[in-house]
């Protein structure tokens, strides 16, 4: 396999929808790129690639690193992978992070709980609060560095980025990063946990901050760096807590394209990344065994999904996910559905077929026990909502968080039966990728 023909690479562990999402948005711009595991980066993948100087015409590598948990991403890598990222981005490569991978970058307290190319560290929270937001946020960027947006923007100087319940930069002094989007004010869509601000009457914000003495108005983001970049040796990283790959967001999508084009002399054939339809996935495994046992799970799910909507428990938040209300799983059971779909979406390659059909039988047993115990769950904390005012405690509280620990997995350290399909489906999308590197039709 000749990797100099593949410039982009994306980090796969520990990236779950949001790698599905980014490597979507690579192929939707027209340019190549391949998954890429940190065991792979261990044993050298980066560092077989053939360095280029920043004069020359040839294209630059990057690796892409999607959301998703940090620390995770850290020790998947291990120290080794770790190391030959360093390396290879001191020797000129590229690297382009959101959110999660945002915060892989960063310098960490513990030193193998990230890569530390970038001086600057992690926010903490005041309020718990202040992590869940997502949606669009009006930001200024700045205009005239070689990172900056140089179309569509609008006169004010703002664009409306998407963010998907993103941490925070601790922003430092240090001449070698620089700001290029700051927070301003929530866009229309912006939610904070299961509340959409802009459906709340007037004066509700206002109304709850003297009455409860909780702040909901979101201006705690006001000033706050969402988009950096900073040079490592010969190497450049742009980090960025907005997920410019979001389907379908203009100004988000234009702007990633650009830093792509920057970063690796690559021309994208496209600046925008289409609806991303998970409600409708496009089937291309041929019809076979394999392809039903992919299907049922995948209607299984859709079920469950259905079920959590109909007791107010999730509810429809885009074409590709749903939200869902705090303290609930929604997000484990957006990135296997996610996965499911993406599957099915794939022409299986003759190694994905050998390893489904030595999996499968282990998928459709663990598959059985979670969809009946998450249905169960469910079902549980609809009854303990409510009966919560008359009989508090008759639905177990241990109970409930002993069940979703089982099933889902802990919210920051996984695990749980889920995570073991989780596992399997995205093995059975790596091992296929082939089949879609050069499929630049996304819908």
């Amino acid at each position: 396999m000749i990797f100099a023909k593949q410039p982009i690479f994306i980090l796969w562990d520990e990236s779950h929808i949001w790698g599905l999402m980014a490597w979507r948005a690579v192929r939707a711009l027209g340019l190549p790129c391949r998954l890429v595991k940190g065991n792979e980066i261990a044993e050298g993948t980066l560092l077989r690639k053939p360095q280029h100087t920043r004069s020359s015409s040839t294209h630059t590598g990057m690796l892409l690193v999607p959301g998703g948990n940090a620390r995770l991403k850290a020790y998947s890598l291990g120290p080794a992978g770790r190391e030959a990222i360093r390396y290879w981005l001191a020797a000129g490569g590229n690297y382009l992070g959101f959110c999660g991978g945002a915060g892989l970058a960063l310098t960490q307290p513990q030193p193998d709980e990230g890569l530390n190319i970038c001086p600057w560290t992690r926010a903490n929270y005041p309020q718990r609060l202040n992590h869940l937001i997502s949606g669009h946020v009006q930001s200024h960027v700045t205009l005239g560095h070689t990172f900056s947006p140089k179309s569509h923007v609008p006169a004010d100087g703002l664009l409306s980025l998407p963010v998907w319940w993103p941490g925070q930069f601790a922003q430092q002094k240090c001449p070698n990063v620089q700001v290029l989007g700051i927070c301003h004010r929530p866009d229309k869509d912006f939610w904070i946990a299961d509340l959409p601000l802009q459906r709340l009457p007037s004066g509700t914000i206002e109304h709850w901050r003297s009455l409860y003495g909780v702040n909901l108005s979101a201006d705690f983001l006001e000033g706050h760096p969402l988009v950096i970049t900073g040079t490592y040796g010969s190497g450049r990283y742009v980090l960025s807590y907005s997920h410019l790959e979001t389907p379908h967001s203009p100004m988000a999508n234009t702007w990633l394209a650009q830093i792509i084009a920057n970063m690796t002399q690559l021309a994208p054939k496209s600046d925008q990344v289409p609806l991303w339809q998970l409600r409708h996935p496009r089937i291309s495994w041929p019809d076979d065994h394999e392809r039903t046992l992919l299907m049922d799970a995948l209607r299984h799910m859709r079920a469950l999904l259905d079920l959590a909507v109909e007791h107010h428990l999730f509810f429809a938040r885009t074409h590709w996910l749903w939200g869902w209300r705090t303290s609930l799983p929604g997000a484990s059971c957006n990135h296997l559905h996610a996965a499911l779909c993406s599957a099915l979406e794939l022409k299986p390659t003759p190694a994905a077929r050998i390893y489904w059909s030595e999996m499968s039988s282990r998928f459709a047993t663990l598959e059985h026990i979670f969809m009946s115990g998450a249905e169960e769950y469910f079902l549980a904390c609809r009854l303990a909502d409510t009966l919560s005012p008359s009989q508090p405690d008759i639905v177990e509280k241990r109970w409930l968080d002993h069940q979703r620990e089982s099933l889902f997995g802990h919210p920051m350290y996984g695990r749980g039966i889920l995570s073991e399909l989780l596992s399997i489906i995205e093995e059975v999308i790596y091992l296929s990728q082939d089949n879609a590197l050069t499929d630049t039709e996304v819908i």
